[in-house]
Protein backbone atom coordinates (compact mmCIF):
# COMPACT_ATOMS: atom_id res chain seq x y z
CA UNK A 1 0.00 0.00 0.00
CA UNK A 2 2.81 2.40 0.86
CA UNK A 3 4.55 1.61 -2.43
CA UNK A 4 1.32 2.39 -4.31
CA UNK A 5 1.09 5.79 -2.61
CA UNK A 6 4.71 6.53 -3.49
CA UNK A 7 4.10 5.51 -7.11
CA UNK A 8 1.02 7.69 -7.42
CA UNK A 9 2.84 10.62 -5.81
CA UNK A 10 5.74 10.22 -8.24
CA UNK A 11 3.38 10.02 -11.24
CA UNK A 12 1.48 13.13 -10.17
CA UNK A 13 4.28 15.28 -8.73
CA UNK A 14 6.94 14.64 -11.37
CA UNK A 15 5.08 15.98 -14.44
CA UNK A 16 3.51 18.83 -12.44
CA UNK A 17 6.67 20.11 -10.76
CA UNK A 18 8.88 19.04 -13.65
CA UNK A 19 6.66 20.87 -16.10
CA UNK A 20 6.97 24.08 -14.11
CA UNK A 21 10.75 23.74 -14.04
CA UNK A 22 10.87 23.05 -17.77
CA UNK A 23 8.67 26.08 -18.46
CA UNK A 24 10.92 28.24 -16.29
CA UNK A 25 13.91 27.12 -18.33
CA UNK A 26 12.11 27.95 -21.59
CA UNK A 27 11.33 31.40 -20.20
CA UNK A 28 15.02 31.77 -19.27
CA UNK A 29 14.31 32.42 -15.60
CA UNK A 30 17.75 32.79 -13.94
CA UNK A 31 19.07 29.99 -11.75
CA UNK A 32 19.69 31.65 -8.42
CA UNK A 33 18.93 31.14 -4.75
CA UNK A 34 15.18 31.09 -4.16
CA UNK A 35 14.33 30.51 -7.83
CA UNK A 36 12.16 27.61 -8.98
CA UNK A 37 15.25 25.49 -9.70
CA UNK A 38 16.10 25.85 -6.01
CA UNK A 39 12.77 25.07 -4.31
CA UNK A 40 11.06 22.75 -6.84
CA UNK A 41 13.39 19.75 -6.28
CA UNK A 42 12.95 20.14 -2.50
CA UNK A 43 9.16 20.15 -2.78
CA UNK A 44 9.27 17.09 -5.07
CA UNK A 45 11.54 15.19 -2.68
CA UNK A 46 9.51 16.13 0.39
CA UNK A 47 6.35 14.82 -1.24
CA UNK A 48 8.06 11.47 -1.86
CA UNK A 49 9.33 11.35 1.73
CA UNK A 50 5.79 12.05 2.94
CA UNK A 51 4.36 9.33 0.69
CA UNK A 52 6.96 6.88 1.99
CA UNK A 53 6.19 7.69 5.61
CA UNK A 54 9.78 8.77 6.25
CA UNK A 55 10.64 10.58 9.48
CA UNK A 56 13.74 12.57 8.63
CA UNK A 57 16.35 13.38 11.30
CA UNK A 58 19.18 15.82 10.55
CA UNK A 59 22.43 15.80 12.53
CA UNK A 60 24.78 18.81 12.48
CA UNK A 61 22.38 20.65 10.19
CA UNK A 62 24.39 23.81 10.83
CA UNK A 63 26.88 22.39 8.32
CA UNK A 64 24.34 22.82 5.53
CA UNK A 65 25.66 25.72 3.53
CA UNK A 66 23.29 28.58 2.67
CA UNK A 67 24.58 30.94 0.03
CA UNK A 68 28.00 29.31 -0.39
CA UNK A 69 28.66 26.38 -2.69
CA UNK A 70 29.77 23.02 -1.33
CA UNK A 71 30.27 19.49 -2.64
CA UNK A 72 28.23 17.02 -0.59
CA UNK A 73 29.67 13.50 -0.80
CA UNK A 74 27.26 10.79 0.33
CA UNK A 75 26.92 7.03 0.55
CA UNK A 76 24.19 5.48 -1.61
CA UNK A 77 22.07 2.41 -0.81
CA UNK A 78 18.51 3.48 -1.74
CA UNK A 79 16.52 5.95 -3.80
CA UNK A 80 15.48 7.42 -0.47
CA UNK A 81 19.05 8.68 0.05
CA UNK A 82 18.37 10.92 -2.94
CA UNK A 83 15.01 12.10 -1.63
CA UNK A 84 16.38 12.77 1.86
CA UNK A 85 19.25 14.93 0.63
CA UNK A 86 17.27 16.68 -2.09
CA UNK A 87 14.62 17.61 0.49
CA UNK A 88 16.98 19.62 2.69
CA UNK A 89 19.93 20.92 0.65
CA UNK A 90 19.37 24.39 -0.86
CA UNK A 91 20.27 25.19 -4.46
CA UNK A 92 21.92 21.84 -5.05
CA UNK A 93 22.59 19.95 -8.29
CA UNK A 94 22.96 16.19 -8.49
CA UNK A 95 25.58 14.33 -10.45
CA UNK A 96 23.85 11.13 -11.58
CA UNK A 97 24.25 8.30 -14.07
CA UNK A 98 23.18 9.07 -17.63
CA UNK A 99 20.47 6.40 -17.65
CA UNK A 100 18.35 8.52 -15.29
CA UNK A 101 18.46 11.39 -17.74
CA UNK A 102 16.64 9.23 -20.28
CA UNK A 103 13.56 8.73 -18.07
CA UNK A 104 10.60 10.51 -19.74
CA UNK A 105 9.54 13.79 -18.10
CA UNK A 106 11.95 13.31 -15.17
CA UNK A 107 15.11 13.51 -17.31
CA UNK A 108 14.26 16.73 -19.21
CA UNK A 109 12.98 18.38 -16.03
CA UNK A 110 16.11 17.39 -14.10
CA UNK A 111 18.33 18.82 -16.84
CA UNK A 112 16.29 22.02 -16.84
CA UNK A 113 16.90 22.26 -13.08
CA UNK A 114 20.65 21.98 -13.67
CA UNK A 115 21.24 18.32 -12.81
CA UNK A 116 24.28 16.72 -14.48
CA UNK A 117 24.22 13.23 -15.99
CA UNK A 118 27.45 11.27 -16.34
CA UNK A 119 28.25 8.61 -18.94
CA UNK A 120 30.12 6.32 -16.55
CA UNK A 121 31.60 4.14 -19.30
CA UNK A 122 33.00 7.08 -21.23
CA UNK A 123 35.77 8.63 -19.16
CA UNK A 124 36.37 11.57 -21.51
CA UNK A 125 32.66 12.47 -21.59
CA UNK A 126 32.38 12.01 -17.83
CA UNK A 127 35.20 14.42 -17.09
CA UNK A 128 33.66 16.96 -19.49
CA UNK A 129 30.49 16.76 -17.41
CA UNK A 130 32.51 17.24 -14.23
CA UNK A 131 33.83 20.45 -15.74
CA UNK A 132 30.22 21.51 -16.31
CA UNK A 133 29.56 20.74 -12.65
CA UNK A 134 32.54 22.90 -11.67
CA UNK A 135 31.01 25.75 -13.65
CA UNK A 136 27.72 25.31 -11.75
CA UNK A 137 29.67 25.53 -8.50
CA UNK A 138 31.47 28.70 -9.59
CA UNK A 139 28.03 30.24 -10.16
CA UNK A 140 27.04 29.49 -6.57
CA UNK A 141 25.27 26.12 -6.71
CA UNK A 142 26.23 23.18 -4.53
CA UNK A 143 26.70 19.69 -5.96
CA UNK A 144 25.69 16.33 -4.48
CA UNK A 145 27.60 13.25 -5.57
CA UNK A 146 27.70 9.59 -4.55
CA UNK A 147 31.28 8.51 -5.31
CA UNK A 148 30.64 4.79 -4.81
CA UNK A 149 29.06 4.94 -8.25
CA UNK A 150 25.96 2.80 -7.75
CA UNK A 151 23.61 1.81 -4.96
CA UNK A 152 24.92 -0.76 -2.52
CA UNK A 153 23.19 -3.49 -0.51
CA UNK A 154 24.80 -2.58 2.82
CA UNK A 155 25.93 0.54 4.64
CA UNK A 156 29.61 -0.44 4.64
CA UNK A 157 31.44 2.02 2.41
CA UNK A 158 32.89 0.84 -0.87
CA UNK A 159 35.78 2.35 -2.81
CA UNK A 160 35.26 5.83 -4.22
CA UNK A 161 35.54 6.92 -7.82
CA UNK A 162 38.11 9.67 -8.24
CA UNK A 163 36.05 11.97 -10.51
CA UNK A 164 34.24 13.81 -7.69
CA UNK A 165 37.54 14.69 -6.06
CA UNK A 166 38.99 15.98 -9.32
CA UNK A 167 35.87 18.15 -9.40
CA UNK A 168 36.53 19.29 -5.83
CA UNK A 169 40.07 20.36 -6.70
CA UNK A 170 38.89 22.16 -9.86
CA UNK A 171 36.09 23.98 -8.05
CA UNK A 172 38.14 24.79 -4.94
CA UNK A 173 35.17 24.54 -2.57
CA UNK A 174 34.96 22.43 0.61
CA UNK A 175 33.66 18.86 0.61
CA UNK A 176 30.97 18.03 3.17
CA UNK A 177 31.18 14.26 3.89
CA UNK A 178 27.64 13.03 4.49
CA UNK A 179 26.21 9.71 5.66
CA UNK A 180 22.62 8.55 5.32
CA UNK A 181 21.29 5.70 7.46
CA UNK A 182 17.87 4.05 7.63
CA UNK A 183 16.96 4.07 3.96
CA UNK A 184 17.58 0.35 3.44
CA UNK A 185 14.73 -0.38 5.84
CA UNK A 186 12.51 2.06 3.93
CA UNK A 187 13.33 0.95 0.39
CA UNK A 188 16.23 -1.43 -0.28
CA UNK A 189 17.93 -1.78 -3.62
CA UNK A 190 16.00 -3.96 -6.06
CA UNK A 191 12.77 -4.03 -4.01
CA UNK A 192 9.34 -2.69 -4.88
CA UNK A 193 8.03 -2.42 -1.34
CA UNK A 194 8.28 0.78 0.69
CA UNK A 195 8.00 0.87 4.49
CA UNK A 196 7.74 3.88 6.73
CA UNK A 197 10.71 4.50 9.01
CA UNK A 198 13.34 6.83 10.42
CA UNK A 199 16.10 8.15 8.17
CA UNK A 200 19.13 9.90 9.65
CA UNK A 201 21.37 12.28 7.71
CA UNK A 202 24.71 13.26 9.28
CA UNK A 203 26.67 16.22 7.90
CA UNK A 204 30.32 15.75 8.92
CA UNK A 205 33.30 18.08 9.29
CA UNK A 206 34.27 19.72 6.01
CA UNK A 207 37.29 18.66 4.00
CA UNK A 208 39.16 21.70 2.72
CA UNK A 209 40.15 21.52 -0.95
CA UNK A 210 41.51 25.01 -1.56
CA UNK A 211 45.22 24.90 -2.32
CA UNK A 212 45.19 21.22 -3.23
CA UNK A 213 46.35 19.99 -6.63
CA UNK A 214 45.11 17.33 -9.03
CA UNK A 215 47.86 15.02 -7.75
CA UNK A 216 46.29 15.17 -4.27
CA UNK A 217 42.85 13.94 -5.36
CA UNK A 218 43.39 10.49 -3.81
CA UNK A 219 44.37 11.99 -0.46
CA UNK A 220 41.16 14.05 -0.47
CA UNK A 221 39.16 10.95 -1.36
CA UNK A 222 40.82 8.98 1.43
CA UNK A 223 40.20 11.67 4.03
CA UNK A 224 36.54 11.91 3.01
CA UNK A 225 36.16 8.11 3.08
CA UNK A 226 37.77 7.95 6.52
CA UNK A 227 35.45 10.57 8.02
CA UNK A 228 32.39 8.80 6.65
CA UNK A 229 33.60 5.36 7.78
CA UNK A 230 34.40 6.72 11.25
CA UNK A 231 30.89 8.21 11.51
CA UNK A 232 29.24 4.90 10.56
CA UNK A 233 31.34 3.15 13.17
CA UNK A 234 30.67 5.72 15.88
CA UNK A 235 26.92 6.12 15.38
CA UNK A 236 25.84 2.70 14.11
CA UNK A 237 28.64 0.25 14.89
CA UNK A 238 29.19 -0.41 11.18
CA UNK A 239 32.73 -1.18 10.09
CA UNK A 240 33.85 -0.54 6.53
CA UNK A 241 36.82 -2.31 4.98
CA UNK A 242 39.42 0.26 4.02
CA UNK A 243 40.60 0.28 0.39
CA UNK A 244 43.77 -1.77 0.01
CA UNK A 245 46.06 1.00 -1.17
CA UNK A 246 45.21 3.97 1.02
CA UNK A 247 45.56 7.41 -0.60
CA UNK A 248 47.06 5.70 -3.63
CA UNK A 249 45.64 3.59 -6.43
CA UNK A 250 42.87 2.23 -4.19
CA UNK A 251 40.23 4.45 -5.70
CA UNK A 252 38.71 3.21 -8.93
CA UNK A 253 39.20 5.09 -12.13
Amino acid sequence: MRALLVGLTFLLATPTIGGLVFLAALLRIPDREGAIYDWAPRVWARLLLWAGGVRLHLHNAERISHGAARIYVSNHVSWYDVFALAAVLPRSKWIAKAELGRIPIFGPAARAAGMIFIERNNRKAAFAQYEKAAERIRKGASVIVCPEGTRGDRYELRSFKKGPFVLAVAAGVPIVPTIVHGTIAVHPRGAWRVRSGDVHVHFLQEVVTEGHSYEERNELAQLTWDRMADAFREHYGIDSTAPRERANAAFAE
